[in-house]
């Protein structure tokens, strides 16, 4: 079955990765996940992946008790470091050759981001995972997200959630909450839908790059979406 995309920046929270633990990484979750990545992988679509480090650390909730924001936020991007690395490994043992770049200089672990580096990743059949962020404080990794996607080119930003698009409220909280198909970016800031930040709305309306956000959480949906299943919310012009 043809690929709908050709290049796709697929956005992960870390929370996703507890599974059903309350904090770390849950080896079936994670599994399950390269499980997915790996199947688009195999339709030939070139694969970059941004996680958000909440499962470890989040640095928000850090300068709440007391640790400077800049400091807090540091110590976020490592946990991003130590998901990206969890990932690389289960997607390795599946077969999948990677690549880990980081906005953090960290040679022992990791390249340094370098945008033509991680292009020529993607071309040779690599799946890139971005670490550490944008490297700086006071940016989310939906940004980073964003950002790394307009630089490798890719057609597409898919935000991973546990639910199966955009709705007016938090269907988790509220039952008569109605999922959107499609939304402009807006149409998103507007009525303040929090699919992401607005930066990160800011930036993809800019570069004209939709948006698509959709449930990670349910086994093959990964590769339905990218064979233009109607899986999800797409935020557009």
């Amino acid at each position: 079955m043809a690929a709908r995309y050709r290049r796709i920046l697929l956005k992960l929270s870390g929370e996703s990765l507890m599974g059903s633990q309350q904090f770390g990484i849950d080896p079936d979750a994670l599994r399950a996940f390269a499980e997915d990545v790996k199947e688009a992988f195999d339709l030939g679509i070139q694969i970059g992946v941004v996680f958000g480090g909440g499962n470890i650390f989040r640095g928000i909730q850090a300068s709440q008790k007391g640790i400077d924001k800049v400091s807090g936020d540091h110590m976020g991007m490592l946990a991003t470091v130590i998901n990206c690395i969890a990932f690389q490994n289960a997607l390795e043992a599946l077969g999948v050759p990677t690549r880990l770049q980081t906005a953090i200089r960290m040679e022992q672990v990791a390249e340094g981001f370098i945008r033509r580096r991680a292009i020529r990743h993607l071309e040779k059949g690599r799946v890139v995972l971005f670490g550490a962020g944008t490297g700086n404080p006071y940016f989310t990794t939906d940004t980073a997200a964003v950002l790394r996607a307009i630089e490798v080119e890719a057609e597409v930003v898919i935000k991973g959630t546990r639910v199966d698009g955009v709705y007016t409220a938090d269907p988790e909280k509220d039952p008569t909450a109605k999922r959107f198909d499609t939304l402009t970016y807006r149409e998103v800031l507007e009525r303040d839908l929090r699919v992401m930040d607005m930066t990160a709305i800011t930036m993809a309306q800019e570069n004209n790059i939709p948006l698509l956000v959709f449930n990670m959480n349910e086994r093959g949906n990964l590769r339905r979406l990218m064979t233009g299943e109607p899986v999800g919310t797409i935020v557009s012009e």
